[in-house]
């Protein structure tokens, strides 16, 4: 395996929301693991082979989309889109996580048909990432007569999490809440829809019926698309303790609104980033980029905060070995900087200016997946790369 120094780090982004920024100023990289971070003069720089200098732009783990609906492959039948997933890798998301294959024509609501395509799109996802995105897929969608016997079938063959409920025919806390149980104890992650009906057949979700149902997740607290209200809100906020998604397809207002109780609670740990598309308001690439920025110009949070919601907040969650630059992780990293003109004067000060920083490079498990991105606007700086 080719080992890897990243040198010239002006500013490295943890993802982890209790440390967001590490004193240093390299990492190395082997066996699509990170293996040492610190000073690049402190380091062991035995067996280096790759050398990539950065000249001083900000390093920070890969994004994480917390709500993506594929289908499957790079394809979405609601926008009649191909390569979509490839488009959000340029804009620095390296995961993304299936919230329902919900848009399949003719999707199946029986329990042999919603399990067979959970199971399906499970096992594609893994077997293929799309431009070497990692996509969690097969998210299971609750249709009426799933028993714990089934959650233990898709555990075992590979599903992991449970579509945003109320997307499927099970939609009340008295249907839901036994089969949340059940996925749980098979150690899957629960979603569960939040807020008013999104699509044809899909229900409108109030905090008492999260709190009654109990899942692990709250998505999209600002509305997918249409909020709750900001006493429904607040009452997820204050009296649980789940994980609250912020989505880019939901109601901008409600952010600013809902991110000043977290504040004053300080939940930052408990948020999450999505972009909740495709959707009926399309393709966002630059989606989980574009509500950081939001956080960071708009509602008092720091840049390197913000990105760690998008990043470790969520492979907490999920319990992914990434989102965190620290040593063993795998090394899914953006190499990003003040886009040209921006003024910012690295990428965390043009992020708290609300500009959509300059990706240089996006890394998956150590391999450079793109150069700089087609999707945002062009970094100051480049890579300089080269054999050791």
């Amino acid at each position: 395996m080719t080992k890897l120094l990243i040198k010239n780090i002006g500013t490295m982004v943890s993802g982890d929301i209790s440390n967001p920024l590490l004193n240093a100023d390299a990492l190395m990289i082997e066996g699509g693991l990170i293996q040492a971070i610190g000073k690049e003069k402190e380091l062991d720089d035995r067996g280096i082979e790759q050398v990539m200098d950065v000249g001083g732009m900000t390093v920070t783990p890969g994004l994480i989309d917390s709500h993506c609906h594929p289908v499957l492959g790079d394809f979405t039948p609601r926008q009649k889109m191909l390569d979509f997933i490839e488009s959000s890798l340029h804009g620095g998301v390296t995961t993304a996580i299936s919230a329902g294959e919900v848009h399949l024509p003719g999707r199946p609501k029986d329990v042999a048909g919603t399990k067979a395509l959970a199971i399906l799109a499970a096992k594609s996802f893994a077997g293929a990432r799309p431009a070497g995105v990692k996509v969690l897929g097969g998210s299971v969608i609750l249709e009426p007569g799933l028993q714990e016997k089934d959650f233990e079938e898709l555990a075992r063959e590979g599903v992991r999490v449970v579509a945003e409920i109320g997307l499927g025919g099970v939609k009340s806390p008295k249907e839901a809440a036994p089969m949340v149980k059940w996925a749980k104890k098979y150690e899957m992650v629960v979603m569960m829809h939040t807020g008013g009906t999104s699509i044809p057949g899909s229900a409108t979700v109030s905090a008492d019926d999260v709190i009654a149902t109990d899942p692990d997740i709250v998505s999209h607290i600002n509305g997918g698309p249409t909020a709750v209200s900001l006493a429904e809100a607040e009452k997820l906020v204050r009296k649980t303790s789940l994980t609250l998604e912020i989505v880019h397809c939901g109601n901008s207002k409600m952010i600013v609104d809902v991110m000043k109780i977290i504040k004053e609670v300080k939940a930052y740990p408990r948020i999450i980033i999505g972009n909740d598309a495709p959707s009926g308001t399309g393709v966002i690439p630059l989606g989980i980029l574009r509500v950081i920025n939001f956080l960071a110009s708009l509602c008092g949070v720091k840049a390197e905060e913000a990105i760690a919601m998008a990043t470790g907040n969520t492979a907490k969650v999920y319990r992914l070995n990434r989102g965190v630059i620290e040593v063993g992780k795998e090394a899914d990293l953006i190499i990003m900087d003040t886009p040209m003109g921006s003024v910012g004067k690295d990428a965390l000060s043009a992020i708290e200016a609300g500009d959509i920083p300059g990706i240089a490079a996006v890394l998956i498990d150590g391999q450079m997946k793109i150069g700089v991105s087609r999707n945002t606007p062009p970094p100051n700086r480049k890579i300089i790369s080269g054999n050791a």
